[in-house]
């Protein structure tokens, strides 16, 4: 069943995309979760933290990132596993920030700190999806790199 010429919705693409809707729905919540605490200094004149800043823009790549590769055409593009490792990068980043800051840190009723300890644990979530990702495009871009067309084996793709 093809959805236009030369793209076929193949299992391998619905799985890719629900795999690439998983990274967004995760990005959101990211940036949900982090945003929470940008909002409330904003609405008491304080300074935005920029590590609270970092999570929300990381998670905002990852948002923008994931909906791009939906696009059918987009994984064809050669190297592009490289973005999906820095991304990987970034993510393992947040992970130890916060991780160092909330991982020991006892909630004892308090909300904030519990939804930040579930922020981070939501953070290596996202970095380990991020390197599937890269691993899976690496594989990918290995195996195609060298393709020839389909009909007569002569021309490179």
């Amino acid at each position: 069943m093809g959805l236009k010429h030369g793209c076929e919705l193949t299992l391998g693409y619905i799985l890719h995309s629900i795999y690439r809707i998983i990274q967004l729905a995760l990005a959101l919540a990211v940036c949900g979760l982090y945003g929470t605490d940008l909002n409330a200094a904003h609405k008491q004149h304080k300074y935005a933290d920029g590590k609270w800043v970092y999570a929300v823009v990381v998670g905002s790549f990852s948002a923008v990132t994931s909906v791009v590769y939906l696009i059918p055409f987009i994984v064809h593009i050669p190297l592009l596993f490289i973005w999906d490792t820095i991304l990987f990068i970034l993510w393992i980043a947040l992970f130890g920030l916060f991780g160092n800051m909330y991982i020991k840190e006892r909630a004892e009723g308090d909300k904030g700190v519990q939804r930040m300890k579930n922020a981070v644990w939501v953070d290596l979530v996202c970095a380990l999806l991020w390197l599937g990702s890269a691993v899976g495009m690496i594989f990918y871009w290995v195996k195609h790199r060298n393709g020839r067309s389909r009909w007569t084996g002569r021309a490179k793709v």
